[in-house]
């Protein structure tokens, strides 16, 4: 019971307060010309650099995997035909 009075106060606060809370540093209205800024800016960056590279990198395997099986399906194929004279 403890524990469900601890989640009911949070989610209150949450709807309290969720500008503080949602924000982030360089939404929030901090100054837009700081170095401090313009570094988190690059973080989040180089951030979504390795995301995008990583998921890139995950789709092309698959793709070369599918390709793959279908030449393999299309050379056992062209192999099971009967030869015709």
């Amino acid at each position: 019971m403890k524990s469900f009075l601890k989640i009911a106060l949070l989610i209150m606060l949450a709807l309290l307060l969720p500008a503080r809370i949602f924000a982030c540093a360089a939404c929030y209205g901090g100054p837009v010309d700081s170095p401090l800024t313009e570094g988190m800016n690059w973080g989040i960056f180089s951030l979504l650099g390795v995301v995008i590279t990583v998921l890139a990198t995950i789709l092309v395997f698959f793709i070369h995997i599918i390709r793959k099986s279908e030449a393999l399906a299309a050379k056992m194929e062209e192999a099971s035909k009967p030869l015709e004279v």
